[in-house]
């Protein structure tokens, strides 16, 4: 089990890439404290991992509120001894597609705070519990709009490319304390809140679901979408001392998307 004994902390652990995150750690070893806004999507996800005899705790935190993050790491030490990985998932994104030049302030402030600051704030507070151990594991999990321009969506693109930064600075600051700090970046992958989008797309360009998405996926050399599950064993993997050497990295899990440079990502 690759990582029996270990604490993790996942954030966005109530749905999708988060969710599927939160079960492989348990089944992998961990003792998964899950966290985001919603309480009732958090239970859900503990009253799973906790039916096949693994150890969750559902903490209820809102990433903007810098009390309510650092009670989430203090609730996790207090738990459990410590902290080993974290996993920052949550993640904000405009709801409607908005170039910049009809860009609000207010949306483009909220997809930063959590986005950025959000994960920022969950890894000053991890690091705090981590350095003096000399031991631990971060994994940020940004996306292939980190990678490639996303027109229509730049604050989502922006707080992307700005999290890969952060991670390669922090592998360097946390680096002497045997300190791992890496990104994840998926494209679109297979979740029911991807998939509502693509309804409410198709119907507002006045297609089908099925002649929209086959659009999408010829952007991909697969020809698929990421299940959530693969994204969690890429996770699993650069949380694990399988990537014990690996620090710094940014790991592309987008089915061949990247490979094709399309002008925009669906």
């Amino acid at each position: 089990m690759r990582l029996r004994d270990k604490v993790a902390i996942v954030t966005g652990g109530g749905s999708g890439i988060g969710k599927a995150i939160a079960v492989l750690f348990a089944a992998a070893g961990a003792k998964v404290v899950v966290a985001s806004r919603t309480l009732a999507a958090l239970e859900e996800t503990v009253r799973e991992i906790r039916a096949t005899g693994a150890v969750a705790l559902a903490v209820q935190t809102d990433l903007l509120v810098e009390a309510q993050v650092r009670d989430l790491v203090q609730r996790c030490v207090e738990a459990f001894g410590g902290v080993d990985v974290l996993v920052n998932n949550s993640a904000a994104m405009i709801p409607d597609e908005v170039e910049v030049a009809d860009m609000t302030l207010e949306h483009w402030n909220k997809v930063l705070q959590v986005n950025l600051t959000g994960s920022m704030l969950c890894c000053r507070e991890v690091l705090r519990t981590m350095m003096p151990r000399r031991s631990g594991s971060i994994v940020n999990v940004s996306s292939i709009a980190g990678v490639i321009g996303n027109p229509k969506r730049s604050p989502y693109s922006a707080s992307k490319w700005a999290l890969n930064g952060l991670t390669e600075t922090l592998a360097i600051e946390a680096g002497p304390q045997n300190i791992r700090v890496n990104s994840l970046s998926p494209a679109a992958t297979r979740t029911e809140r991807f998939e509502a989008a693509v309804r409410a797309r198709a119907e507002r360009l006045g297609t089908s679901f099925d002649e929209l998405m086959s659009k999408i996926l010829s952007h991909y050399s697969m020809r698929r979408l990421a299940e959530p599950m693969e994204v969690a064993k890429a996770a699993l993997f650069l949380a694990s001392d399988d990537s014990s050497a690996i620090t710094g990295q940014n790991l592309i899990v987008s089915c061949g998307f990247h490979m094709l440079n399309p002008t925009e990502i669906r």
